[in-house]
C-alpha cells in the first residue's frame, strides 16, 4: 500500500521527541520555551507566596537556571544560544512597553501637573549623574561609554509595585500616589530618551567618528520630535485607523488591529536610529479606549484582556532569558559586588532627590521618593539593550557589568514594598496628629 504523502508527514510529527535529529531548530526552540515557561511560572508563584511581584520570581528563576553550568549541569545552554528564542524575548519586551503605555494615555500625561513634571525631570538627572560618577569611580579603565550608559540604566522607573502598595494601603488616589504615578509617565519618556541619545553616541563611536555637540542635540531632538510627533499624529490617525477596522468582517479585528499599530510604531521607530521598545511605548500611550470603542462593543471584549494572553506567554520569555545571562561567577570579584552596592545606593539615592520636586506643598516628601525607586522592568530593558551595543567590537556592557546592573533592578524592586509601608505609615501617624492640630496635612497636586 502506498502511504499519503500528506499522512506521512503528519505522523513523523507525531513520532517521539527521539526522532528528531538533535539540531532542529523547531524542536530545540520548543523545548526551550517548555523549560522557561514552567520555571518562569514557579518561579513567579514562589515569588507572590512571599509578597513579591511574579516578575521578581521569572528573573531570580532565569539567574538560576543561567548558572547552573556551575554545578556542573550544561543542559540548558542550548536556549541562550539559540537566536529564535532571543527574538522572542526582544519581542516580549516591545509587547511589554506596549502594556505599559497602555496603562496611561497622552491627556494622562498632560494632566500630571508641574509637581510631577519636576519630580519626573529630577528623576531622571540626578540618577543618570549619579550612576556616572559611579561608574567613572569604579571602572575607571572602561570607555566614557560604559560610565554613560550605567547612568541611563538608572533613569527609569517602573511603579507597577508602587501601585500595587498604594492600592493595598488604600491610598491609591492620594495627592502622593497621583505624582508618583504621572511622574513615572513623565520619567519613562525621558528615561527613552536619553537611551537613544546615549545609543546614538555609542553607535557613532563604533564606525570610528565623533558625536558633536549639534549631532547630540539632533539625537535629542529626533527622540523627542518621534515621541511627541508619535502621540501627536496618532492621536489623530488612531480614531480613523479603529474605524475603518470596525467594518472588517470576521474574529480577532481589535487584537490585530492594535498589534498592526504597535508594531508599525515599533519598526518606525528602529528606522530613524531608535529602540523599537520606544515606538511600541508611544503606540501604548496614543490607544485610548474612546478610539476603539465600537470594536470592542462588537467583539464584546477589551484590548487589555486580549493583550493579556501574548504578554503572559512572550513576558516572561524576555526575564527568564534577561536572567539567564546573569554570571554568579562575576559577583564572586569584590569589584563586581561594589559596583552592584554602589549602583544601587546611587539609584535609591536619586530618586530620593527627584522627592525635592515634591516640596513646598505639604506633601509627604519621603514616600514620593521612596515609591520611585523600583527600577523593575524597564531598567532590564536598558541593560539587555547596553548588551548590544559595541564600540570597536567591544562591548559596552559586559557580563559582569550586566550582572551589577541586575542585581541593583533586583535590589531595588525588593527594598521599595517595605520601606514604602512603613513611610506611609509614619505619614497616616503625622497627619492623624496634624489633624488633631487641626492642620492641613494635603494640598493640590499642582501645588
Amino acid at each position: 500500500m502506498v502511504m499519503n504523502p500528506h499522512v506521512l508527514n503528519v505522523l513523523t510529527l507525531l513520532q517521539p521527541s527521539a526522532a528528531v535529529p538533535h539540531g532542529d531548530t523547531l524542536a530545540q526552540v520548543v523545548l526551550a520555551l517548555a523549560v522557561i515557561l514552567a520555571a518562569a511560572k514557579l518561579g513567579g508563584d514562589v515569588a507572590e507566596r512571599i509578597g513579591q511581584p511574579a516578575v521578581l520570581g521569572e528573573l531570580v528563576v532565569g539567574v538560576l537556571v543561567g548558572n547552573l553550568p556551575l554545578l556542573g549541569v550544561t543542559a540548558f545552554q542550548f536556549i541562550t544560544a539559540n537566536a529564535t528564542i532571543g527574538v522572542l524575548a526582544q519581542l516580549g519586551a516591545i509587547i511589554l512597553l506596549f502594556e505599559v503605555g497602555l496603562e496611561s494615555t497622552v491627556r494622562d500625561m498632560m494632566r500630571v501637573g508641574a509637581r510631577s513634571l519636576a519630580v519626573a525631570v529630577l528623576g531622571v538627572i540626578t540618577p543618570w549623574a549619579l550612576g556616572w560618577w559611579v561608574g567613572a569611580l569604579l571602572l575607571p579603565d572602561r570607555s566614557v561609554y560604559v560610565h554613560a550608559f550605567l547612568g541611563a540604566a538608572l533613569t527609569a522607573t517602573s511603579v507597577g509595585i508602587t501601585a500595587r502598595v498604594l492600592k493595598d494601603l488604600g491610598r491609591a488616589q492620594s495627592p502622593e500616589a497621583r505624582i508618583i504615578l504621572g511622574a513615572a509617565v513623565i520619567d519613562d519618556v525621558l528615561g527613552l530618551v536619553v537611551l537613544a541619545a546615549v545609543a546614538a553616541v555609542i553607535a557613532a563611536a563604533d564606525t570610528g567618528s565623533a558625536l558633536s555637540y549639534g549631532g547630540l542635540a539632533l539625537v535629542f531632538g529626533k527622540a523627542l520630535l518621534f515621541l511627541f510627533g508619535a502621540l501627536t499624529i496618532g492621536v489623530v490617525l488612531s480614531p480613523r485607523l479603529f474605524g475603518f477596522a470596525s467594518r472588517i468582517r470576521g474574529s480577532g479585528v481589535l487584537l490585530a488591529t492594535a498589534l498592526v499599530f504597535c508594531f508599525t510604531l515599533a519598526w518606525l521607530a528602529s528606522a530613524i536610529g531608535l529602540a523599537p521598545i520606544v515606538g511600541a511605548y508611544a503606540a501604548g500611550l496614543i490607544l485610548e479606549d474612546v478610539h476603539y470603542r465600537e470594536l470592542s462593543a462588537k467583539e464584546d471584549r477589551q484590548l487589555e484582556d486580549l493583550i493579556r494572553p501574548i504578554s503572559a506567554f512572550l513576558v516572561p520569555v524576555f526575564f527568564v532569558v534577561m536572567g539567564m545571562q546573569v554570571d554568579l561567577a562575576a559577583l564572586a570579584r569584590p569589584e563586581i559586588i561594589g559596583l552592584a552596592a554602589a549602583l544601587t545606593t546611587a539609584a535609591i539615592i536619586g530618586k530620593q532627590a527627584c522627592a525635592l520636586g515634591a516640596l513646598g506643598g505639604n506633601l509627604d516628601w519621603l514616600s514620593i521618593g521612596i515609591g520611585m525607586i523600583p527600577r523593575g522592568e524597564v531598567g532590564l530593558i536598558f541593560a539587555n539593550i547596553g548588551l548590544a551595543l559595541v564600540v570597536r567590537g567591544e562591548h559596552i556592557v559586559d557580563s559582569a557589568t550586566y550582572s551589577a546592573v541586575v542585581i541593583m533592578v533586583m535590589l531595588t524592586t525588593l527594598i521599595t514594598p517595605p520601606a514604602l509601608k512603613w513611610s506611609l505609615g509614619r505619614g497616616a501617624g503625622n497627619g492623624k496628629r496634624d489633624a488633631d492640630n487641626g492642620k492641613r496635612v494635603t494640598g493640590p497636586v499642582n501645588g
